[in-house]
């Protein structure tokens, strides 16, 4: 089966079951936005500047280095903000206006959902934004939410590639200098200039950034801001659990569809939402590009559907919500 070739049996058992079914739970994964051209970092993609990304997502991260730290995750605010929700952002925000019982926990923290108009109340976010800040000092409680600015302090702004010849302070003979002016030549010719760099690439420098140009707290105005996401080694969003548990243990209610969109769920709280809604009764629909990691803990009454949700949630949808 191809991303865009699903068994006819496969297409109508799920589309009879998805007329049926109102009380809906879905859990999304870094699948989801893939189409929308952001790295998932995980897997053999998880690397930024040879960094593995989660040993960037920890607090003890930050404490060692909050340049870097900032730096990796102004790149992704900027990243994500110059990237568009794909049609299954648009599929499940349209699923949500349909059911009022369609309820999503996504592990995603890139706005993308929340910019292809998914209702607030029925989105729920595992690991926060990437465009909530909050201070780091212990004695201060200043947060803000929806912060898009972008780059969030100057020193922080993604470099633009250049055309500029650079003088060699090491070389004596001319030929770094020769060498630099016929790369400036080129790069006038080329349609990559002005654009930004990737700085993901170990291989392209970044400016080392002093502490004090770092975002600073304008409440206490001593304090370093933090991006006001979930780091390894934190507590998830009691709020955010306590909503989805409420829906999923509701008494006397059961769930008709589970879908996972872009995630493996093995991990708490994950698989513990998709084990607790088969409980209640659900059929769990998977949609993941990975064949051998999405069928993990399948049932014959589940669906494997391999390929890009991009493609396969709007294709699968549409017999209950229409063209997007």
């Amino acid at each position: 089966m191809t991303s865009n070739k699903i068994p006819t049996k496969d297409r109508e058992s799920f589309t009879q079951h998805l007329h049926k079914s109102y009380r809906i739970l879905a859990l999304c994964g870094a699948g989801l936005s893939a189409s929308s051209g952001l790295p998932t970092f995980r897997g053999a993609g998880g690397i930024w500047r040879n960094h593995d990304a989660t040993s960037l997502a920890t607090p003890e991260a930050f404490d060692a280095d909050p340049a870097l730290v900032w730096q990796f995750y102004s790149y992704r605010r900027h990243m994500a903000l110059n990237a568009q929700p794909n049609p299954a952002h648009f599929a499940l925000a349209k699923l949500a206006r349909k059911r009022s019982e369609f309820v999503t926990l996504t592990q995603n923290v890139d706005g993308l959902s929340q910019r292809a108009g998914h209702p607030a109340s029925q989105l729920h976010l595992l690991h926060g934004s990437l465009f909530d800040v909050r201070c780091t000092s212990f004695h201060c409680d200043y947060k803000e939410e929806n912060n898009v600015t972008d780059p969030i302090v100057p020193a922080l702004a993604i470099p633009k590639a250049s055309s500029q010849p650079l003088p060699s302070i090491t070389d004596k003979t001319g030929e770094e200098a020769s060498k630099s002016l016929l790369d400036a030549m080129k790069g006038a010719q080329n349609s990559e200039e002005g654009k930004d760099v990737d700085i993901s690439d170990a291989g392209v420098p970044i400016p080392s950034i002093p502490v004090e140009e770092l975002p600073k707290c304008p409440k206490c105005q001593t304090g370093l801001l933090r991006p006001g996401v979930v780091w390894f080694g934190e507590a998830l969003p009691k709020k955010t659990m306590a909503a989805v548990d409420q829906f999923v243990e509701d008494e006397g209610s059961k769930i008709d569809l589970m879908l996972v969109i872009g995630t493996s769920a093995k991990v708490f709280p994950a698989a513990r939402y998709v084990e607790e809604a088969r409980y209640r009764g659900a059929r769990v629909a998977v949609f993941n590009m990975d064949k051998q990691d999405g069928k993990k803990g399948l049932t014959k009454q589940d669906w494997l559907f391999h390929g890009d949700a991009g493609i396969l949630l709007p294709d699968l949808l549409e017999p209950l919500i229409g063209d997007l």
